[in-house]
């Protein structure tokens, strides 16, 4: 009786632990339902132009390179990613104490995205304010535009990983 209980108690154990499991899944972590995005011209309330268009091509890079949608036009994409920049700021994380010139400078961009359905009209994903902050050092020969550039990569890099799924 006892060998028939402990044999039981050892079945028990391993159908929980089979069955519950770490949840590890060799699945792509993004949306099967969607096949293709389109990336719209991203606007900018920010007095600095041109800085929008860098934001929409660094996306689409990203999309293309990082998941497994395709990018279409936006009469025939499942999705699309739209969005503004609102602010761009620069300020001083560091000065020479001699010169008391910035030795290090940070750049913030604020945005606002979505990505949407376009067949169900069903916002994926949603972020009113969206930060990233990226960093440059004038006494290297670093100027706003290596920041701008590090801060917009950033941006797009950040915005992609989040059209992940959830674990």
């Amino acid at each position: 009786m006892k060998v028939h209980r402990r044999w039981h108690c050892i079945a028990v154990v391993m159908t929980l632990s089979t069955s519950l499991g770490c949840s590890y899944s060799t699945e792509r972590p993004f949306r099967d339902d969607i096949q293709s995005v389109h990336v719209a011209m991203f606007h900018s309330k920010d007095f600095r132009r041109e800085l929008e268009f860098s934001l929409t091509e660094a996306i689409a890079k990203r999309v293309e390179m990082e998941t497994p949608y395709r990018l279409a036009e936006r009469g025939i994409a499942d999705s699309e990613i739209s969005g503004e920049i609102l602010v761009v700021r620069e300020h001083v994380l560091g000065t020479d104490f001699r010169t008391d010139r910035p030795r290090e400078q940070g750049l913030t961009v604020v945005a606002r995205w979505r990505w949407k359905d376009l067949r169900t009209g069903e916002i994926l994903k949603e972020y009113p304010r969206f930060v990233h902050t990226s960093t440059y050092i004038p006494p290297v020969g670093e100027t706003f535009s290596t920041g701008a550039t590090r801060g917009i990569e950033g941006m797009a890099e950040r915005i992609v990983a989040t059209m992940e799924n959830a674990w």
